[in-house]
């Protein structure tokens, strides 16, 4: 840290607008990442002056990794500022000023454009002043523009974001300190208007829609655009695919690009297929959450979810995972201690990344049976929630809810939704890419030396337990390492078009479910410990063996009487 910045850390609850304060008041992005817009870990935002901590929100009546460490920032800390919402002054001011008492700083008041009565906010933020002692600045973070005590918001908002961030960083500059023992009252009772979310039975069935609603976008991608691009991308690279195989290469480099398993042949699946997905996926969630719709889904659920030991508050995660599951799995910082390795677990189980569910819509596309997304969605979902149901600790099933205001909703700001996605698609260039290559490699050398035909040979007695061929087993075992790795069932286009919609579906099921990727599996080891992975992967193959089981026969039964 420069010795030239003074050091000041954000504190408040969650979506009150600490990190868009954070990111106006110094027109930068934060030095450490956050995922998918929730801050899991405290991050750094420069400018000439100043250093801003924004730390994740706390939520004092849950057991969460995040509030814990958003309280040690602040024990670490010289400088505060109170982040509090004008929708809810009140209650978040006396929750969080015993944190802060005796120590110098100063309060931000956001969604300051919330209020109506100017007269009523003016008086409002004096008396706040003279009874706290420190600068109170009312602001709309959101727009980066400063909104006076009466009420008025600068008509062009470019060019009063500078004012506006040059007036509070020097309220900042000049902090008091926080009293001891001081109660505050404005008053005022702003609600947001209820929604069909609200509603006792159609709230949940309408959150649950709208957290498939991503699925429902891909799986139309996937049969309207991706099937239609496969063919054209592959014939565009013929003329690669020609020279490498007439090159005077040595033979082990040459299949790694040219046999079925090569770059050349499964490239192309990774941006057709994987990198739409991926993209889809996180800007739903981006706009779900500057929305403030994530927060309405969240509470509307969880009713539900605490019956098989999550809360609403999992859930969201859980389909974070979707997009990928690296995040989702970082993400849990912010669960409760009880469902924390709950969530996780089922995160590794049931969450199809961006990787996993497009590969498995490339695989029902090439077979000609797209349709069979539809049972594989209600297959998955299904065993997810049972597979949770066993494993969840009884505490699980009676914690309450995190949440304690609803949400106001707006539409979503392009800026906003391209800042909650943007860690995504950096995560896919970076990491899902080389390890994507990697498999191609590694499967290309290993059907070159033969070792996958004598893999196959060995694995024989495994696969016909649940009704697959030999030429399944590789999939599902390059699966384990990462999830991309099941498109590799279309590698063989004359084995996989002889199979049944049932084959299909349990190869495609066993493969996704059987072990989580290898990357997630580090990234648990990392949030959590290895012997948790350990535990848990020895669990999920036990679940995943069992569930295909069951899904064989179910399927044979079902033939039978049809």
């Amino acid at each position: 840290m420069s010795e030239s910045r003074d050091r000041i850390t954000l504190i408040g609850k969650e979506s009150v607008g600490k990190s868009a304060l954070a990111a106006g008041l110094t027109g930068s992005r934060p030095a450490d990442r956050n995922v998918e817009g929730s801050t899991v870990s405290s991050e750094i935002y420069r400018t000439d002056g100043f250093e801003l901590v924004d730390t994740p929100g706390i939520t004092l009546e849950a057991d969460t990794e995040t509030t814990r460490e958003a309280l040690a920032e602040l024990e670490a800390t010289d400088r505060v500022v109170l982040v509090v919402p004008a929708t809810d002054l009140d209650r978040d001011l006396e929750e969080l000023l015993p944190l802060v008492e005796g120590r110098p700083g100063a309060v931000v008041v956001t969604h300051w454009d919330r209020i109506d009565d100017a007269d009523d906010a003016e008086e409002t933020i004096a008396e706040l002043e003279s009874d706290l002692g420190v600068p109170v600045v009312p602001v709309d973070a959101r727009r980066l523009t400063r909104v006076a005590a009466d009420g008025g918001v600068a008509p062009d908002a470019d060019s009063a974001a500078g004012a506006d961030a040059g007036s509070t960083l020097e309220a900042l500059r000049y902090a008091g300190s926080f009293p001891v023992e001081t109660t505050t009252h404005a008053n005022w009772e702003i609600e947001p208007s209820e929604t069909i979310l609200e509603r006792p039975y159609m709230g949940p069935i309408a959150s649950a829609l709208v957290l498939l609603l991503p699925a429902v976008v891909a799986v139309w991608f996937a049969n309207t655009i991706a099937g239609e691009l496969d063919p054209i991308v592959g014939a565009a690279l013929e003329p690669a695919v020609t020279w490498f195989e007439a090159a005077p290469l040595p033979e082990p480099v040459a299949a790694v690009f040219v046999s079925d398993y090569g770059l050349l042949a499964m490239g192309p699946f990774l941006f057709v297929w994987a990198l739409p997905t991926m993209l889809i996926f996180a800007l739903f969630m981006g706009a779900y959450k500057a929305s403030g719709l994530v927060t309405r889904v969240t509470t509307a659920l969880h009713p539900v979810m605490r019956r098989v030991g999550l809360t609403g508050r999992d859930l969201v995660r859980v389909v974070m995972g979707f997009g990928c599951n690296v995040p989702a799995v970082t993400s849990t910082r912010s669960c409760s201690d009880c469902t924390r390795c709950t969530t996780i677990s089922a995160i590794s189980f049931g969450a199809a990344c961006s990787y996993q569910f497009p590969a498995t819509l490339a695989v029902f596309a090439a077979v000609g049976m797209s349709w069979l997304v539809v049972p594989y969605l209600v297959v998955l979902v299904a065993t997810t929630l049972f597979y949770v149901r066993l494993i969840a600790p009884s505490e699980a099933r009676t914690t309450s809810l995190a949440v304690d205001r609803r949400t106001f909703l707006e539409w979503p700001r392009p800026r906003a939704i391209w800042r909650e996605a943007r860690s995504s698609f950096a995560s896919f260039l970076t990491t899902a890419l080389p390890v994507f290559a990697g498999i191609c490699v590694v499967a290309a050398l290993l059907e070159y030396v033969g070792a996958l035909e004598r893999l196959g040979d060995a694995l024989v007695p495994a696969m016909g337990a649940f009704g697959l061929p030999a030429e399944a087993a590789l999939p599902i075992v390059l699966a384990s390492i990462r999830k991309d790795g099941i498109a590799l069932l279309t590698a063989d286009a004359s084995g996989i078009t002889a199979l049944s919609p049932l084959q299909v579906l349990v190869a495609v099921y066993l493969a996704g479910v059987l072990l989580p990727c290898l990357v997630t599996a580090i990234t648990v080891a990392r949030e959590v410990s290895a012997r948790f992975v350990a535990k848990m992967l020895a669990r999920q193959a036990a679940a995943a063996i069992g569930f295909a089981l069951a899904l064989v026969w179910i399927g044979r039964l079902l033939t039978r009487l049809l």
